[in-house]
């Protein structure tokens, strides 16, 4: 029997079950995916909707699953230079690249031609499997 999950549970809910899933799958508005302790569990939401590393879905049957974000195969560019650091923020930016921004590092998927691009600046990029939670952007709300 599939568990469906349709709402983002209060944050002070017991967890019954985690869920660890990549960013491309938790952009996705609906799916089918087995939890940690092989529950089928159905995710039914709105589309536009990101899940968010930390999350807590619930529905119907009240089973409560914490969404965690996979590790995945990202570039990471560290940098403590701040001019250097805006410049690959920019260079990304502009070609609408989901970035993770974090003290000093950024990281995105991996993409050997977005790699070649910041090296070509003269920062060092480096393959890493880590967990990948980019920005939601200047117009995402919770509503949207």
């Amino acid at each position: 029997m599939m568990i469906e999950l349709t709402e983002i549970a209060q944050s002070s809910v017991s967890v019954d079950d985690t869920l660890t899933i990549a960013f491309d799958l938790r952009q996705k508005s609906r799916f089918s995916a087995t939890t940690e302790k092989g529950k089928q569990v159905g995710l039914f939401f709105s589309r536009g909707h990101i899940l968010r590393s930390g999350m807590v879905l619930t529905g119907p049957d009240n089973y409560n699953v914490l969404i965690k974000a996979a590790d995945e195969s990202v570039s990471v560019m560290r940098s403590t230079d701040a001019v250097t650091f805006s410049k690959a923020c920019y260079h990304l930016g502009n070609r609408h690249v989901s970035l993770q921004i974090l003290d000093a590092e950024l990281r995105f998927l991996s993409d050997h031609v977005l790699d070649h691009m910041l090296e070509g600046l003269g920062l060092k990029v480096e393959h890493e499997m880590l967990p990948f939670e980019p920005e939601a952007g200047a117009y995402h709300t919770h509503e949207h």
